[in-house]
Order: structure tokens, then sequence, then C-alpha cells
């Protein structure tokens, strides 16, 4: 998920430095900055980023290749990356279908441009808020892009430490679920601050607190598991992005305190 500041260039976005912290283009001078001021703190953050990346990869090639899902609802995609969701997803099935969501004008304007879908499928785009779900849920583009009667892959994938408790993700997140049909899966990862040791936790949080970086909130792993409640975890369960299927395309590398993110794929029942 993106700052609704997304096109200024003078104020770091999200969406924006995470695309930097991956070693993509579309960033500002502004996101740069943030990525180098973030990482003399956290000096592996650039690990963190690549390890979320790889564990959404890997997720969504086990539920298109493995579970037989055809659709998937990426919210607070952000910048598109290659490969993206819907071209891991296409790969297995040239007809799955998916629905890219984020608020950002300029995430929206190089997912337009850059996610092609094959003829057989779709890729669409809808300007959208997790923190809104309803307007998500009775979009037409949600409507005309995704049979939500079918399995959904609801994707959550480092976007959930954007929203702080007063934006009340908890009832956000159980309404989308609640409104996926049963045998959809969440794909959820989640910045986590656990891994680390008292003096880099100590130097994160004021990091955090200065407010120049954008709103984020860490969360400790039960309450990471509190979004995923009444979900049934494919194994292994709720661990580290480096724990999760770590043998699979592509490979997970790295330490747990690298990669500081929690990481899990859950079926509704």
């Amino acid at each position: 998920m993106s700052d609704p500041r997304g096109l200024d260039p003078q104020w770091p976005d999200p969406a924006r430095r995470y695309n930097d912290l991956l070693g993509g283009k579309d960033n500002f001078a502004a996101d740069r900055a943030s990525s180098a001021e973030i990482a003399k703190v956290f000096p592996t953050v650039r690990v963190a980023a690549r390890e979320n990346r790889s564990f959404l990869l890997r997720a969504v090639r086990y539920l298109a290749a493995d579970k037989g899902i055809r659709q998937f609802l990426d919210i607070g995609a952000g910048m598109p990356m290659s490969s993206g969701v819907h071209e891991i997803a296409q790969q297995v099935d040239p007809a799955a279908r998916v629905l890219y969501v984020d608020h950002s004008e300029l995430v929206a304007a190089h997912i337009r441009a850059l996610a092609v879908s094959t003829e057989e499928g779709i890729t669409a785009f809808l300007d959208g808020d997790l923190r809104q779900p309803q307007q998500i849920l009775t979009s037409p583009e949600l409507t005309s892009t995704l049979d939500m009667s079918r399995p959904v892959a609801l994707i959550l994938a480092a976007v959930l430490h954007f929203c702080t408790d007063k934006d009340d993700p908890y009832t956000a997140v159980r309404a989308m679920i609640e409104a996926l049909p049963s045998g959809s899966y969440v794909v959820c990862s989640h910045a986590t601050f656990d891994p680390v040791d008292d003096r880099v936790r100590r130097r994160l949080a004021k990091l955090v607190d200065s407010g120049l970086h954008g709103p984020f909130q860490a969360r400790s792993r039960d309450e990471v598991a509190k979004f995923l409640d009444g979900l049934e975890l494919e194994p292994p369960g709720l661990v580290s992005t480096i724990a999760w299927q770590p043998e699979h395309d592509p490979p997970a590398m790295g330490e747990e305190h690298e990669a500081v993110s929690y990481a899990a794929v859950g079926r509704v029942p």
C-alpha cells in the first residue's frame, strides 16, 4: 500500500521505496534517501525486501500449480516488478485472472502500462485501499475480473505493516476474508522486530517514531497470527519469509534476523 502522497517526489513513498530496495528504477531521490537512512539503522533492509518478494512468488506459484487457484486479488500491489503475480499465475494457467489493488496513481500508471495479460486470462487494476474493504468488494473492477463464487487467493504481502492500529487493519482484513468463498487462500507477510536484538529494535523504533518515512507498525508473531484467525495454515505455518517452503523457486536466502518478516499461506475453510 502506498502513501496518498505517492506522486510527491519530495516525500518518500513505500511503494517507490520498495521498488528501490529491490533494485528497480521507478523511484525518486527522496525514496532512495529514505532507503539509505533505513539501511544505516538496519543494514539488511534490502535482504528483507528481496526475501519478502521471493516468498510472494513462491506462494503464488504454489497456489497456482499445487492448489489449482486461478484467481488472485493482490492488495497493496506496489510497483510492478518482473516476475509479477500475473506472470507466475499465467505461466501455470494462461487463463488465470489477477486484480491488482493500490491507491497510488503512480502505481496505477505503471501497472496499467506494464502488467500485460495473456489473451486467455485477465490482468486488471483497481484504485482501492485495504482500509476501505467494502469499496474494493463492491467495485465493478472486482466483479468484472474475479468470480467471487469460486476460490480466490487474497494477497496481503508487505502491506499490513503500513496500517497502524488506528487504521483498524484487523477489521478490514476480516471483512476481506469473510467475502471469500470456501477453498480460497490468504497470502500474508508482515514486518516484525522479533528476531533483532534490543539495540537494533530501539533504533528501528526511533526511526519509525520520527515519521519521516511514512506510517509503519511492526508486529509480534502473535499480533500477525491474529490476522490469520480461522484459517487453515499451509505447511510450514506462520514462519519467517526465509523459512516458508525455502527450497522452491525463487529459493530463500539469508537469516531470520535479516529478513525480519513473518509469512504464511492460509486456506479459508
